[in-house]
């Protein structure tokens, strides 16, 4: 029940204007106006509501419509851990958190005085090597030159056996040749011999006539029978007699003497017939030993062996090569750059810190590159195509909307990859709503004053 206060009637005032000035109206007239005019306001405010309301609602169903939301995206990076590869104390710290660096940019030294020594200590080993690798290199040009002056040696060798081989030969030769000539003599001698030992008694039997003749011839004369000449005569004849007997003996001493020197000639001739042919045997001995020096001085296994000793020598330089190189890289490593250009996130040691292979020292966020990864439920992800463009508002900017593009949406759902994927077989499956990571990309130019760093918490809109 509505209750209404009267309002006393007003005077009213004459003012300097006149006195025929109308009066205002009474309370009763003001309070029905103000009634009449209330439901047309009403309808007024009613109506421009409905108004905003259909025009912000129809722009956001229109959106709706077009566009698959989703709160659950933030901004991404490929974030670099930096970690050493070396187990080392840290000696010096380059770099701050959230300073910016460039690719190569020292940030960490660590102490590198076991690894020099190691350097210094590795490259003498392989110096040491390759002076032994050069004298085996210089030992087979050495092996091979004495080799050939070895061959040439024992090729004279061969030479001067055969040589005297054929000497020898010749030597045998001539002393059968002088042993067949003294064979003749001996024969001839002995010939000789004979004629002269046949000659005797003819010569023995003139000398017994004659000189019984000179007897007779004397005890004639000496009775007077005979003539004194008949006697010299006589003695003539006896004296020729015995100078002939005297000289078949000696044609028989000498003939004799001529069958001793014939046979000592066949002798002699015979022995150097075998001594001339104990001396091929020799001398074939000698050239079958050059032979063989020359064999043993030809062989190519002597260069081989040598050069494969080179060769070792070489791989050990090689080998050793490969340790300088593998301790220089550790005097390397202990000098820690920047592998991509971004900024410095968060830093996990500090100077007199030992460090381990593999362990982490601080985080590199990259400076391009970023992304925003959306996860959209499986029901949404028909209607996204790659290349799609996307509008996306960080919570960080309010009001502020970003274009990008669907870069790429991923292979497997999140659960797929999980420590403890989903068993559905069993037996106490209950399905629930996957989601797969969607990539967009970012606008290229992002203004300098709303940059986008990983992590922040955005909204996508993708449009289908």
């Amino acid at each position: 029940m509505e209750t209404r206060t009267e309002t006393p009637p007003r005077q009213i005032e004459i003012d300097g204007r006149g006195a025929g000035a109308a009066a205002p109206p009474s309370g009763a007239e003001t309070t029905v106006a103000a009634t009449r005019r209330r439901p047309l306001a009403l309808w007024i405010g009613i109506g421009i509501v409905v108004l905003v309301v259909l025009f912000f609602g129809i722009r956001y169903l229109a959106y709706a419509t077009t566009h698959i939301t989703t709160d659950d995206a933030k901004v991404d990076a490929d974030t670099v851990t930096v970690t050493s590869k070396i187990t080392e104390r840290v000696d010096q710290i380059l770099v701050d958190t959230d300073q910016p660096v460039t690719k190569g940019q020292i940030l960490i030294r660590l102490s590198n005085t076991d690894e020099t020594t190691k350097l210094r200590q590795a490259q003498a080993n392989r110096d040491a090597q390759a002076a032994q690798a050069r004298a085996a290199q210089s030992n087979v040009a050495l092996t091979s030159a004495q080799q050939s002056a070895q061959n040439q040696q024992n090729t004279g060798g061969i030479a001067a056996a055969q040589a005297q081989i054929s000497n020898a030969d010749a030597s045998y030769t001539a002393a059968q040749e002088q042993s067949s000539a003294a064979r003749s003599a001996i024969a001839q001698s002995q010939a000789q011999l004979r004629v002269a030992q046949a000659n005797v008694p003819g010569a023995r039997e003139s000398l017994v006539r004659a000189t019984a003749d000179l007897n007779r011839t004397a005890a004639l004369v000496k009775t007077g029978d005979l003539a004194q000449q008949t006697l010299d005569a006589s003695r003539a004849s006896q004296a020729q007699a015995q100078s002939a007997y005297q000289a078949a003996l000696d044609n028989v001493t000498v003939a004799q003497t001529a069958v001793v020197q014939a046979q000592a000639r066949y002798t002699a001739s015979l022995a150097t017939a075998n001594a001339a042919q104990s001396g091929i045997g020799a001398q074939q001995g000698q050239l079958t030993t050059a032979q063989g020096r020359l064999s043993e001085s030809d062989t190519p296994y002597r260069i081989t062996a040598t050069q494969a000793q080179a060769s070792a020598a070489q791989a050990q330089v090689t080998a050793l090569q490969a340790q300088v190189r593998s301790a220089q890289d550790q005097v390397d490593d202990t000098v820690i750059r920047s592998p991509i250009d971004g900024y410095v996130g968060a830093k996990n040691i500090e100077i007199g810190t030992t460090v381990a292979p593999g362990q982490s020292l601080m985080n590199i966020v990259p400076r391009t590159g970023i992304y925003i990864t959306a996860n959209y439920k499986e029901t949404q992800l028909g209607s996204i195509r790659i290349g799609a463009p996307v509008d996306i508002k960080v919570d960080a900017y309010k009001g502020k909307t970003f274009v990008g593009t669907v870069d790429s949406i991923a292979p497997a759902s999140q659960n797929t990859f999980s420590l403890i994927p989903a068993q559905n077989a069993t037996g106490n499956f209950v399905k629930v709503t996957q989601r797969l990571a969607v990539r967009i990309a970012p606008p290229k130019n992002v203004p300098a004053d709303t940059p986008l760093r990983p992590g922040m918490s955005a909204e996508t809109s993708i449009r289908k």
